[in-house]
């Protein structure tokens, strides 16, 4: 037994001490293969990067390490970058692309490179690239050679790669945490665009004697997949802060998806207008659910021009105020700031050929200085389409017009269906607007009238509103249809006083007595029309505008016109003379009597 033991003691010894050396051995080849295999590694990253983009870029980088058993490789302190002269004489051949990236980053590391495959079937075959926290910095330059060009290189690397590789393939390469800088060298100003935290993953890239004309492939890739977790920029003016959250893009489908975009002031209502020193509109967005279809990626990398099928936004909502106890802003004109025309000065070419809206809340809300008080006005639940938005010339030639199709509810009650349509050429800004909104309770419009008209509706139902406008940079001109009936307002004041609203008695008497007509069509069923010509102050928004001509309609239709309004003036004017002379002719009888009086008094003494 005792020898038995012995002799498996000296088996696992012998065991041992051959394993052992195995693994030395192993080591040494493994250490001297990978300092073998450092300067062929070296020489085949540095030669293919440089032949495979026709001599435009060069890698550097200050150190190597490799590790032959897991076949992976580590560069630090990593650059790449383009050749200007080489570049300058590409242009020259129009073989130049539109794009020139410079590349830093601290470590670049190469995993599973398969040498043995790259010695035996001169095959340089790897499993994934990782870039990591790389700062890429790109220019974009538009030139004409390279327009309708399909998305591949002006020639096939393999050309140049093919004397010592019969193919270069890699799985992934990974943008971890990248900043990109991005510079648009086609307009005056060079404005630098600048987004951190983003990731990219470029998928099976492969350079062989096939790949060139595989339809399939973007530059040679699968697909490319991007992604930002969480996004924010503070705008130029120090006003807003954008924040987005989880942007998600595949360039194979063509499908961008955003989780949440949001516009946030960084002030409060009544302080966003001190601080911008004068009653500039503060928006407040927010928007979810937001995805674009169809997305032409390499029309974007080759001249950022953005194209997209379908855009949806679900559930959000615009709040827009404005605080107007502040003092104007003359110099700020508003001429040239609809929505349209602002969609024309944005520099990259857009083109979304339909937006489609779900459940989004809109309202516009003002401060009144006379009345103490916000009037708000809003729109819930909206939802419709919106189509050929674009600012692109030759999109335009074809079809000049964005429609807006859209339906609501004011203020959460009366059903709005509401049309515009924007002329994107017009140099006056040109659009129309149209549509109807029907039964509701007229109280509900107290939100705006009393705080922003000084009219309080006491009672009232509507049938419809309809509406027909024509508008460009100087006002706005149409008809407002308003039919309803068993109206009655009051006329209100701010009683410095007190810390509300009062009711003007008298005038709330003769207003609906001489005034206000109770039902639309009237008693002898006349309909009442109102027209609207509204000249825009240049100071006043696209919303404010809007708002302020349907009001006005509404106005007119019940009466409150400026003849009616003088009318009721002069009744109160006569009505104050009357009065004025009964308290003349009041004191005066006072005055006889007291005469009388002491008269007595006299003769009894």
């Amino acid at each position: 037994m005792q020898d038995t033991k012995k002799r498996r003691y000296k088996i696992l010894k012998w065991l041992a001490g051959i394993l052992f050396s195995l693994f030395i051995m192993l080591a040494a080849i493994a250490l001297i293969l990978n300092i073998k295999s450092r300067p062929l590694l070296t020489e085949q990253i540095k030669t293919l990067l440089y032949k495979s983009t026709d001599s435009l870029y060069t890698i550097s980088f200050t150190k190597v390490s490799t590790n032959i058993l897991t076949g992976s490789a580590t560069l630090q302190n990593v650059k790449i970058t383009a050749d200007i002269n080489r570049y300058k004489k590409l242009v020259t051949l129009k073989r130049a692309p539109n794009n020139l990236y410079t590349v830093t980053l601290k470590k670049l590391v190469v995993k599973h490179f398969h040498p043995l495959t790259l010695y035996r079937e001169k095959k340089l075959t790897i499993e994934e690239v990782l870039f990591d926290k790389p700062e890429v910095y790109m220019v974009n330059r538009q030139l004409d050679f390279n327009e309708n060009r399909a998305p591949r290189p002006v020639e096939s690397p393999y050309k140049f790669i093919s004397k010592s590789l019969k193919a270069f393939s890699i799985s992934k390469i990974l943008f971890r945490d990248a900043s990109f800088n991005y510079v648009n060298k086609n307009v005056n100003k060079f404005d630098v665009f600048s987004i951190h935290d983003l990731n990219i993953t470029l998928v099976d890239l492969l350079v062989d004697s096939t790949s060139f004309e595989d339809s399939t492939r973007i530059y040679l890739l699968k697909d490319v997949l991007l992604n930002l977790k969480n996004y924010n920029y503070q705008t130029p003016d120090k006003m807003y802060n954008i924040k987005l959250d989880q942007l998600d893009f595949k360039a194979s489908t063509g499908l961008l998806n955003i989780k949440k975009f949001v516009l946030e002031p960084l002030y409060d209502e009544m302080k966003f207008g001190q601080v911008a020193g004068y009653a500039k509109d503060r928006f407040s967005i927010s928007m979810n659910d937001i995805s674009l279809n169809g997305i032409n990626l390499p029309l974007y990398i080759s001249r950022q021009e953005l194209r997209a099928k379908e855009m949806s936004i679900a559930n959000g909502f615009v709040a827009v105020f404005n605080d107007n106890s502040l003092p104007k802003q003359p110099a700020e004109s508003r001429i040239g700031k609809y929505p349209h025309q602002l969609l024309q000065r944005i520099t990259a070419p857009i083109l979304v050929n339909k937006i489609q809206l779900k459940d989004i809340d809109i309202s516009y809300a003002v401060y009144n200085q006379e009345s103490g008080q916000r009037g708000r006005i809003s729109f819930e639940h909206t939802s419709g389409i919106i189509r050929n938005t674009t600012n692109i010339e030759k999109v335009k030639m074809v079809n000049p017009i964005m429609e807006a199709n859209l339906n609501s509810y004011l203020l959460g009650q009366g059903k709005l269906d509401v049309d515009f349509k924007f002329n994107l050429t017009a140099n006056t800004g040109d659009f129309s607007y149209s549509g109807i909104l029907q039964n509701f309770n007229a109280r509900v419009l107290n939100q705006i009238t009393k705080p922003l008209g000084l009219v309080r509706i006491n009672r009232g139902n509507v049938d419809k509103l309809k509406f027909n406008f024509k508008a460009d940079d100087f006002g706005s001109k149409g008809t407002v249809d308003f039919s309803y009936f068993d109206l009655s307002v009051a006329l209100m004041k701010n009683d410095p006083t007190k810390d509300h609203l009062v009711k003007r008695g008298l005038i709330s008497f003769l207003a609906n007595a001489l005034i206000i007509n109770s039902e639309n069509p009237g008693p002898d069923g006349k309909f009442i029309s109102a027209k609207v010509n509204y000249v825009r102050a240049e100071n006043t928004s696209f919303f404010n505008m809007i708002w302020k001509t349907l009001f006005l309609g509404v106005k007119y239709s019940i009466g409150i016109t400026e003849e009616k309004q003088n009318e009721i003036q002069a009744h109160i004017n006569k009505f104050k003379a009357m009065r004025t002379s009964h308290n003349l002719r009041k004191r005066k009888r006072l005055e006889r009597r007291q005469q009388r009086e002491k008269g007595l008094e006299y003769e009894k003494r």
